[in-house]
């Protein structure tokens, strides 16, 4: 909204410094001050409203330090990342941006099926909450409208650049390096010198014209990452601080090659793919990093405040649909290995303990306890040197993954 009134006054009154809004670094900027300072100053009012509305976690005892002295804190606590996110967002960016409508599309969507979880938990006192079905359900929803959205929709196009031979000084004096604005089903393969992978490419066997049928590919896999990453996001969320603290640190980087992308220079510079209009999305991007500092101020050891799946799932959607947007899913691997590894750990308890009960007649565990966090609270080892060791290795990771712009 902001954006388009002064985009107006300079227009029609030449308002000095109106201009600024036009600059994509600058509303970032101002969307990660502000999401903070909301996610902080009407953090406080929120958890005291979800108090006063008795809207506290059951905790099972599992036998963990520390874990039943929790019962009773507050949660929905998602609720104020969403707020923190939205707000920004709505002031701050170009609405009518394809990228920011799906994003917002993404936030309420998931946010919503977090809240129903978490509402069925607390108001109906059942602790299963929504339904298994109903939540993949719902994130395979999700993965159909963002990977149609990203295939259909005409102003979602890429522009790749030309062989040196077809590079040309043109009438301004720039060089032209990239072709055209076309459709794709391309994205990036790290480590790979030609480091592109398109998904059309899986019907080639179909002869000539198999390029049609690359949107079924295309979706299939933003469902699988979109329900992947968002039940990471949602089995990672097990001791205070854990998930906003290493999805903070996945956000900044995403933040980082959605502005590379989004910019002709820099993905010149950097050869990676360039997506226009993608750049947008650092705003919104940068508007729920504050979201999830600001949320940290209330959810680090002891946690005033618990995200619940409102957050969890959340988070974890934003993150899918932001990597497929900007056509970096296959490094999420590497950059959300906090998520891979916490759903691993899931797995492989959960096969082993079964494979073990059918041969021997009793279940066997590979971890004490999984998600992997909690096998280190069995070891005794305390949430607070847990939580800063795995934002540690999310660190390293993230570096990692900026790396790989120029590691093949």
């Amino acid at each position: 909204m902001l954006y388009y009134l002064f985009q107006y006054l300079e227009s029609e009154f030449s308002l000095t410094g109106a201009s600024v809004f036009q600059f994509i670094t600058f509303r970032s900027a101002m969307a990660f001050i502000l999401s903070l300072l909301v996610s902080t100053i009407f953090g406080k009012k929120i958890i005291n409203y979800l108090r006063r509305q008795q809207v506290g976690e059951t905790v099972r005892d599992l036998g963990l330090d520390g874990q039943v002295q929790k019962t009773g804190t507050p949660t929905m606590g998602g609720v104020i990342i969403i707020l923190a996110t939205l707000i920004p967002v709505l002031l701050l960016a170009k609405l009518e941006n394809i990228y920011i409508l799906l994003l917002l599309i993404t936030t309420v969507w998931m946010g919503l099926i977090g809240f129903a979880d978490d509402y069925i938990k607390v108001f109906k006192k059942d602790k299963a909450g929504l339904k298994g079905k109903f939540k993949v359900l719902g994130q395979v929803g999700l993965g159909v409208i963002v990977g149609s959205m990203l295939y259909f929709h005409p102003n979602v196009t890429i522009k790749e650049q030309l062989p040196v031979s077809e590079q040309v000084v043109q009438v301004d004096g720039k060089k032209k390096v990239f072709g055209e604005a076309h459709k794709s089903t391309k994205t990036t393969v790290p480590f790979l010198k030609d480091n592109e992978l398109d998904y059309a490419k899986a019907f080639s066997f179909l002869g000539e014209g198999y390029g049609k049928y690359g949107w079924i590919v295309f979706i299939f896999v933003a469902v699988f990452i979109v329900t992947g990453v968002s039940n990471g996001a949602n089995l990672t969320d097990g001791i205070d601080g854990l998930a906003a603290g290493s999805s903070a640190i996945m956000v900044i980087t995403l933040a980082i090659f959605a502005w590379v992308s989004g910019n002709i220079i820099f993905a010149d510079y950097l050869d990676v793919m360039y997506i226009p209009k993608s750049g947008e999305m650092t705003v919104f991007i940068l508007a729920f990093a504050g979201a999830l500092i600001g949320f940290l101020w209330y959810n680090t050891y002891p946690a005033q405040v618990f995200m619940g799946d409102t957050g969890s799932l959340t988070i974890g959607g934003i993150i899918a649909v932001i990597a497929i947007a900007i056509r970096k899913e296959l490094l999420l691997p590497i950059l959300a290995g906090i998520f891979v590894v916490e759903n691993l750990s899931v797995i492989l308890q959960v096969s082993w303990f079964k494979y073990t009960k059918k041969k021997f007649g009793e279940g066997r565990r590979i971890f004490k306890m999984s998600p992997l966090h909690h096998h280190y609270q069995k070891l005794n080892y305390h949430e607070s040197k847990i939580v800063v060791r795995f934002w540690i290795v999310g660190i390293l990771l993230a570096v990692f993954t900026i790396v790989t712009l120029k590691l093949r």
